[in-house]
């Protein structure tokens, strides 16, 4: 959990140095650094317009981030839900790191991504998302900026919806 709280502290510090006000919030309590994951108190800063970073999964094995990741935004009642990767900038039709045939997808239905077994983000996640109807965009870290980027809207990545 750790590297995950730090990454999230990373986006925080990324994103105040832009103007953007925000709050980090844990499943596991560490006071000192980000505030302990409450719904109705991220509701509510969601509400003053802040951005929410939510860090360290749920707490509980056998949840991936990435499912935790659709879970908080479904119970903060987000209108998508933004995977950045390391390493990739989008969701590939194979892992462009072995397979130099891959090729970008721009947008992709969830039953796509499901059936061909495609792997940036856990398959529960991809469902989760599915049967909610909760768009996810799926974008890289690099280079510099693209946080904020997609933040504001900019169409970078893939993005994953119903169709």
């Amino acid at each position: 959990y750790k590297r995950q709280v730090i990454n999230a502290l990373g986006v925080q510090d990324l994103l105040e140095h832009k103007g953007i006000e925000t709050r980090v919030m844990t499943a596991i309590r560490m006071e000192e650094i980000a505030e302990p994951y409450i719904r109705r108190r991220a509701l509510r800063h969601m509400e003053k317009g802040r951005v929410v970073i939510f860090g360290a999964g749920m707490g509980m094995p056998f949840f991936s981030t990435d499912t935790v990741a659709v879970q908080r935004a479904l119970e903060s009642k987000c209108d998508a839900v933004f995977f950045a990767k390391s390493g990739v900038d989008g969701v590939y039709s194979a892992d462009p790191r072995k397979d130099p045939s891959a090729t970008k997808y721009d947008h992709i239905t969830f039953d796509e991504a499901i059936s061909k077994g495609l792997a940036v983000v856990d398959q529960t996640a991809f469902t989760l998302c599915a049967e909610n109807e909760l768009p996810m965009v799926v974008f890289g870290m690099e280079p510099e900026g693209n946080i904020p980027r997609v933040l504001k809207g900019e169409r970078i990545g893939t993005l994953v919806d119903a169709g």
